[in-house]
């Protein structure tokens, strides 16, 4: 499995050096890859009805903007998206960025997009949240013609190019596209669509259902469940991913190696091919963060 550390986004804070020196450091332990993720506004919770994880309280960096100032700060990493919300944003316009950060980089973006789940950034962005599912089957199409054609024709129900494309294209042909999320459509689409499935659910029966569900819809469009990626994200506490604020205090603490060498391996019995670190949500600096990570990269180095 090839191992990467999720870029611990809420937490990192705004200083340049931080951000680089945290990278730097994930590179030198010798991890594949890193992983950011995007929201460009966050809502507040006392006033709109919000399900997911994140709100106006927390901080995130633009993703493409982030991964360029990556991009020159490291040299060997795949830099990840995990994952950017599609459906809110311009396609042409993200076909454009995601292939200047492929460029910039020399070829190391991989691109995970997904539809999202908080309706006020959609609103502010001017795109509806109720069409986002089969707007994102669209977009996909559209990217994959803008990365590899000098000029493009696409007439759909959202977008609409005559002879124009993006110029310089990215310089991974074809470029890395990934999926998140878990609703049935999705695994649907993932299937259909996705080079691979960034997971958020942990290793057990349920997610073997999951897992073979993919696998199923895969073979149903006559595709090779071993030709779609999957990465799982190892919670370095007791912390859930879609808690967010609402974490409990007795799950703030780290859990021991083991019981991560344990939650690896049965990854890599679901057939996992990438391995994510994730030490947010445990009250960390920076320093902290680099620590948490360096030890998890022990502790999966000696079970795969």
């Amino acid at each position: 499995m090839r191992k990467g550390a999720i870029f611990p986004i809420t937490e990192i804070g705004t200083d340049p050096v931080a951000i680089r020196d945290y990278a730097q450091a994930i590179e030198d332990m010798g991890y594949d890859h890193i992983v950011v993720f995007d929201h460009v506004l966050g809502a507040n919770a006392n006033h709109h009805e919000l399900w997911g994880p994140y709100t106006h309280e927390f901080q995130f960096h633009e993703p493409f903007v982030l991964l360029g100032y990556l991009a020159a700060a490291t040299r060997r990493l795949e830099l990840a998206t995990g994952i950017l919300i599609l459906p809110q944003r311009q396609t042409a316009l993200v076909a454009k960025q995601a292939a200047e950060v492929d460029i910039l980089s020399g070829g190391r973006l991989r691109l995970g997009v997904g539809a999202g789940w908080n309706h006020v950034e959609y609103e502010a962005l001017g795109q509806d949240f109720h069409t986002r599912g089969k707007r994102m089957d669209e977009q996909v199409a559209l990217l994959r013609e803008l990365w590899s054609k000098d000029l493009v024709d696409f007439d759909g129900r959202w977008d609409k190019v005559t002879q124009a494309g993006i110029n310089p294209l990215p310089l991974q042909q074809p470029m890395p596209l990934w999926m998140g999320g878990w609703a049935d459509p999705m695994i649907r689409r993932i299937a259909r669509l996705a080079d691979g499935w960034f997971t958020l659910f942990p290793p057990d029966d349920n997610g073997r259902r999951q897992i073979d569900k993919l696998h199923g819809y895969a073979r149903e469009v006559g595709r090779d469940p071993a030709t779609i990626g999957i990465e799982a994200w190892v919670i370095l506490n007791n912390a859930s991913v879609l808690a967010g604020r609402n974490q409990k205090p007795e799950d703030i603490p780290l859990r021991s190696a083991d019981a991560w060498c344990a939650e690896i391996e049965a990854w890599k019995g679901l057939g996992a091919t990438h391995i994510g670190c994730w030490t947010m949500y445990a009250n960390l600096s920076v320093d902290q963060h680099i620590d948490a990570a360096r030890r998890f990269k022990e502790a999966a180095d000696s079970v795969c």
